[in-house]
């Protein structure tokens, strides 16, 4: 499967939302193609030069556009949706240097059997969509009783290394990254505890 590479430093996930500029001419086309070419989410490797091979990680993540509109700027404003998850075999650059890759589909996560901590996934994601309008609208329909669809919106909004990232994006399952993130939220929650105390 062939699909051109739109990179980011951001993180999307399947499931996920994201509100894009376009102003570069390569991604311009890219948008204008995409109903002929599918493309995809590339996350960038902050820690190599521009021209590095290893620039982009070698898992993607399909997306489709959900909208688009012209920015008050004049420019292409676009929101996208993240389809699945996709592994690299061969990529090269196009002669207006647009990434372009061979990939094979990944399957999706596999749902898993909520416990009660799991709770702090959904309580603590939702206080952050509360206080993120712009975030919340993306998703009229939060999918709150999913573990995969938890964990992948955590991974697409928290700051963390990108290798971090692109690891736990790898992974078969949602296990690895729901136990980091929980593990990550029970310290943060205990440590806020006493200034909620006070």
């Amino acid at each position: 499967m062939e699909l051109a590479l739109f990179p980011l430093s951001q993180m999307i996930l399947p499931g996920g939302r994201m509100a894009l500029r376009v102003f570069e001419p390569r991604y311009q086309r890219l948008v204008k193609e995409a109903t002929q070419r599918p493309f995809a989410s590339a996350l960038l490797n902050p820690y190599v030069q521009a021209n590095h091979p290893e620039r982009i990680f070698p898992l993607v993540t399909e997306v489709r556009i959900i909208d688009f509109s012209q920015l008050p700027d004049g420019l292409l404003g676009i929101t996208i949706e993240g389809v699945r998850r996709c592994q690299i075999n061969k990529r090269w650059q196009e002669p207006d240097q647009l990434h372009v890759a061979d990939c094979s589909a990944l399957a999706a996560w596999p749902e898993q059997t909520t416990r009660q901590t799991d709770s702090l996934l959904h309580s603590e994601l939702a206080a952050v969509f509360d206080a993120n309008p712009a975030l919340s609208e993306l998703y009229p329909q939060p999918q709150w009783r999913s573990v995969p669809w938890l964990v992948q919106r955590w991974l697409e909004i928290l700051t963390m290394p990108a290798q971090l990232k692109a690891a736990l994006m790898a992974a078969p399952d949602a296990g690895a990254g729901r136990d980091l993130l929980l593990q990550w939220l029970t310290e943060q929650t205990a440590a806020d505890a006493p200034s909620r105390l006070s």
